[in-house]
């Protein structure tokens, strides 16, 4: 068949359609007989039977699991505090990984906010000096100010 690529878009298009209403059609009829309702859990789980079957599923489940980017597989590359937190919970789906390690993720930098907000709040205020710092040495007033030992100014 001759036909330029956006023509085979459009027909690929056309004959998928064609072959998704008559699915449908069909599907509807066996789905609402009774007059029940259909609901979307009803219509995705008759659609996934249809056109993404289990064993695809798991086909692609193992895939996805045996992923490697080089050589390293996708548990590798997760951070070592979220590979720690979620390695032990087994995930399978893999939306449910992408959702616990972005809770993992959002805590930590929870945390972080938190405890550096903490830290920056108990800074503030006070007048902290050096905690060591000259202890037992002489001040010595002058007409310039104060001078410590040694003939330096006072803030040196």
């Amino acid at each position: 068949m001759r036909c330029t690529k956006e023509s085979k878009l459009t027909l690929g298009t056309y004959v998928l359609r064609e072959e998704a209403n008559k699915w449908w059609k069909n599907a509807k009829l066996r789905m609402g007989a009774g007059g029940v309702v259909i609901t979307w859990e009803m219509f995705k789980g008759e659609f996934l039977r249809k056109y993404f079957p289990a064993d695809i599923r798991n086909k692609k489940v193992v895939e996805f699991m045996e992923l490697k980017q080089g050589n390293m597989s996708v548990a590798y590359g997760l951070r070592p505090d979220i590979k720690h937190l979620i390695g032990f919970s087994q995930i399978r789906d893999f939306a449910t990984l992408v959702d616990k390690c972005r809770i993992c993720d959002d805590d930590g930098k929870a945390k972080t906010n938190y405890y550096k907000a903490m830290n920056d709040k108990r800074g503030k205020g006070q007048d902290r000096g050096k905690p060591y710092g000259d202890k037992g040495k002489k001040v010595a007033e002058t007409s310039g100010g104060k001078k410590r030992g040694g003939g330096q100014c006072y803030k040196c």
